[in-house]
């Protein structure tokens, strides 16, 4: 998060607080689809897994407390990106992270309920 894709580190702090206004600019200026889907749908798809940290701590199998542990988290990582200049702290990443991770932890559910049969 912090070294991948060639970062280096900003003369500036950066924050982006506007939600979704910088992806809908990024979608606006970038001409390549396979950027676009990298960029936002990677930020979904890779945060899928976290909705499953259920199985290794069962407490996280409660959704309310698996989103504020959950955002607490990725809100750390933004600061620290803002904070290190090697990255931005963005609004859009937040939600779409978020998203990755409920729709895992959804996965994981549906999962849970049709090939193991207990409701967690």
């Amino acid at each position: 998060m912090f070294f991948g894709f060639g970062r280096s580190q900003y003369d500036i702090n950066i924050v982006r607080m506007i939600p979704m206004f910088s992806t809908v600019g990024f979608v606006e200026h970038t001409i390549l689809w396979k950027t676009i889907i990298i960029n936002i749908f990677g930020n979904i798809v890779m945060f899928i897994p976290f909705g499953f940290l259920g199985i290794v701590f069962p407490k996280l199998n409660n959704f309310r407390i698996l989103i504020l542990d959950f955002l607490f988290a990725i809100i750390a990582v933004e600061s620290l990106q803002y904070f290190t200049r090697l990255g931005v702290f963005d609004i859009d990443d937040i939600i779409l992270n978020t998203i990755g991770m409920a729709t895992g932890f959804w996965i994981y559910q549906w999962l849970n309920r049709r090939f193991i049969g207990k409701d967690s």
